[in-house]
C-alpha cells in the first residue's frame, strides 16, 4: 500500500478509482489487519442504490486522501464476489475473493487477520456472526448517490509558425543597346571662283600645292550607374476557414441491475 498511515475516517468515506481513471464508487466498510492496525481491504458499493458490495484488497492501492487508487478496473472489481449488504460473509466467500484477485487463499496466511478483523468489529455492534461467516457494516447512507459524468471538450486555437522563407535578390544581366547618334564630317569639294579685273594676285607659273584639313566627329561610349527604382519584399494576410476533425471521450451513465421503478423510490426514501 503506497501511503503512510492513512486514516480510517477518510476511507470510510473515500472513493475507490479504477486503473483506468473510472469512479468505481464510495466505500461501505473497511477492515483493519490485528496485528499491524493498517487497513488490508474495503468494501465498494458497486449495486444500484448501494444494494452490493465488492471487496478490494488495498494491498496494491495508492492512498491520498480520501482518494483511494486500484491497480484493477471497474469491470473486475463489479465481476468481484459480492454479496447483499449487511449479509453473512462465509469462510467460503473469503477463498472466493482471494483466489478472484490472486492473492492466495485464507489458510496460506495472507491477510490472516481479515476474517477475524471483521467478526471483532461485528461482535463489538452486537451483530450477529460465527466462527465461519461475517457480516460487513455498511457506512453512509443507502440513498442513491451520485455519479459525476465527464467528457472532454476540444478547444481549437491558432499558432503562428514558420512555414517558408522568400528572398530578395539582384543579379547583373547584360543586354545589347542600340542608340542612334548623329555624326559630322568633312569631305573636300572643289571650289573655282572668277578673279575680277584689276584684283592683285600671284600670277607667277609654276609648281604649288595647298592643304585642308579634314576632321570628322566619332562616336564616344560613356557608362554610368545611376538609381532608378526602389524593390522590396511584403506581406500580407490572408484568411481561410479550415475544418478541424478530432476525437473526444466522453462519460455515459449506464444502469445494470434488476431494480424497478418502485423499489428505486423506496430505496431512496
Amino acid at each position: 500500500m503506497t501511503t503512510t498511515d492513512p486514516s480510517i475516517q477518510a476511507l470510510d468515506n473515500g472513493i475507490v478509482i479504477g486503473n483506468d481513471g473510472d469512479d468505481i464508487g464510495r466505500v461501505g466498510e473497511v477492515y483493519t489487519d490485528n496485528d499491524t492496525g493498517q487497513p488490508s481491504w474495503v468494501t465498494v458499493k458497486t449495486g444500484w442504490f448501494g444494494t452490493k458490495d465488492s471487496f478490494v484488497p488495498l494491498s496494491s492501492a495508492t492512498i491520498d486522501g480520501d482518494t483511494i487508487r486500484v491497480p484493477y478496473d471497474k469491470d473486475m472489481i463489479k465481476g468481484a464476489p459480492n454479496y447483499d449488504a449487511g449479509a453473512p460473509l462465509s469462510e467460503a466467500d473469503e477463498q472466493d475473493l482471494y483466489a478472484y484477485y490472486g492473492l492466495g487463499s485464507y489458510s496460506d496466511g495472507v491477510d490472516s487477520n481479515f476474517a477475524e478483523q471483521a467478526r471483532a468489529r461485528l461482535d463489538t455492534t452486537g451483530t450477529a456472526g460465527t466462527d465461519t461467516e461475517i457480516s460487513p457494516q455498511a457506512t453512509g447512507s443507502v440513498d442513491g448517490e451520485y455519479l459525476t459524468r465527464s467528457e472532454e471538450q476540444l478547444h481549437v486555437g491558432t499558432a503562428r509558425v514558420e512555414t517558408g522563407r522568400a528572398r530578395l535578390r539582384k543579379v547583373v544581366v547584360t543586354e545589347q543597346q542600340t542608340v542612334t547618334v548623329p555624326v559630322t564630317r568633312e569631305e573636300v569639294r572643289v571650289v573655282r571662283e572668277p578673279i575680277a579685273p584689276g584684283e592683285a594676285v600671284d600670277a607667277t607659273i609654276g609648281d604649288a600645292a595647298t592643304d585642308v584639313v579634314l576632321t570628322e566627329e566619332r562616336v564616344v561610349v560613356n557608362k554610368e550607374a545611376v538609381p532608378v527604382e526602389r524593390v522590396r519584399l511584403d506581406t500580407e494576410s490572408v484568411t481561410e476557414q479550415r475544418e478541424v476533425t478530432e476525437a473526444v471521450r466522453m462519460e455515459q451513465i449506464e444502469f445494470d441491475g434488476d431494480v424497478n421503478t418502485d423499489d428505486a423510490v423506496a430505496n431512496r426514501r
